[in-house]
């Protein structure tokens, strides 16, 4: 009986452990077409967060959460608990996403 549940307990903490690999395995490599636009490279980033630096300077890091034809909605900003954003897509000068893991 005692074989038995410590089986069963070995089983399930195996199974957790692949899932939770899983999860927190790194997303594939960013792979940059020259045709694309600061717009398609946002909407490709939808449900993950990234970091856009405006023409004014100003830095918003959060989640992508909808990308329009003129703004782009950010939410989950960092350091802001309480706020999202929305910012011009015309605006921004570059984007930084997450690629890799540690």
């Amino acid at each position: 009986m005692k074989r038995g549940i410590k089986l069963f307990l070995a089983c399930v903490m195996l199974t957790m452990t692949l899932v939770t690999a899983d999860l927190f395995a790194a997303e594939g490599p960013f792979e940059l077409n020259a045709g694309y636009s600061i717009k398609e490279v946002l909407t490709a980033q939808v449900g993950k967060r990234v970091s856009v630096r405006t023409d004014a300077g100003e830095t918003f890091e959060g989640t992508v959460t909808r990308v329009g034809d003129h703004l782009l909605h950010i939410s989950k900003l960092s350091g802001k608990d309480f706020y999202d954003a929305v910012v011009r897509i015309d605006r921004i000068n570059s984007v930084v996403l997450k690629v890799r893991g540690n």
